[in-house]
């Protein structure tokens, strides 16, 4: 198999916009493809203002975080991916909508393409499935901040190709990340563990044990943790956290992984964490 050397991103939200940046600064010409110009406006401030602030921290020089901006380049054309040799979807956590982008792909890319998929749950082996070429499908789930996270987790379908696995290894450890590999399953290794453990900590609040603040202080002076799970499920969104506890929930037909009514409610109230100003704490704008 040829070396990866041109990337391709689909969705330019907080994951994909991360992605796209981390490879650009690696040296890596990067599609980013969104729905909506101003999507993709957004994704390009944001990126700006990530690499200013490594600048500012001297972990780049300033040229070096132009150039970077200079390898990313947004289309709201599908059909430019086919020239990509890594194609990676980072839109909603939805089965449908990322099996529907595969099988868009299927017929936009070249045969040796790779195809991967940056979901933090859903399983690799169903979603290889939908495409014309399984062999070609992997995951690559990153973690927010994209910049930031060193891990990148390497699923492997049951479908995927020893070469493609390789391949992909090879690359994430290129962008400066450390790729850790793992067999497919519902929620992988770190959402398997962490997504219960922030919804343990959402059903002490829907018990009344202890306040939030109170929560998260005990797991990080009495297990060490350098955020506590209330303040990490702000962080990573509350309506991701419980996509990943109904996927596991469903997955697994296992009663240990039902989800929180309070997370149900914080949800379907709107109170996702960060992302809307307001989730187990608030945050300014």
């Amino acid at each position: 198999m040829t070396a990866i050397k041109t990337i391709g991103v689909i969705g330019a939200g907080t994951m994909g916009n991360g992605i796209a940046q981390i490879f650009a600064v690696a040296g890596f010409p990067v599609l980013l493809q969104d729905l909506s110009e101003p999507a993709l406006e957004r994704a390009h401030e944001t990126m700006a203002g990530s690499l200013g602030r490594q600048v500012k921290k001297g972990l780049l020089t300033d040229e070096a975080a132009q150039a970077a901006l200079g390898l990313v380049t947004g289309t709201t054309a599908l059909e430019e991916m086919a020239d990509r040799d890594l194609v990676i979807e980072a839109i909603v956590e939805r089965f449908d909508v990322k099996a529907g982008v595969l099988r868009r792909l299927d017929g936009i890319c070249r045969p040796d393409a790779i195809f991967a998929s940056n979901t933090s749950s859903i399983s690799l082996t169903q979603l290889a499935a939908t495409s014309e070429h399984p062999g070609r499908v992997i995951g690559m789930h990153f973690f927010n901040p994209v910049p930031v996270m060193q891990l990148v987790e390497i699923i492997r379908a049951l479908q995927t190709e020893v070469a493609v696995a390789d391949a992909v290894t090879e690359v994430t450890r290129a962008i400066g990340k450390t790729p850790r590999v793992s067999k497919d399953s519902y929620g992988f290794v770190v959402n398997r563990l962490l997504a219960p453990l922030i919804n343990e900590a959402i059903n002490c609040v829907h018990e009344g044990l202890a306040t939030p603040e109170d929560i998260d202080s005990m797991m990080k002076l009495g297990a060490n943790h350098p955020m506590g799970p209330l303040a990490l499920g702000d962080l990573i969104g509350l309506d991701v956290v419980l996509n990943i506890m109904e996927t596991l929930y469903e997955g697994f037909d296992d009663s240990k992984y039902r989800a929180s009514p309070l997370l149900k409610q914080m949800v379907h109230a709107g109170y996702l964490g960060r992302k809307t100003g307001r989730g187990f704490a608030e945050y300014k704008a």
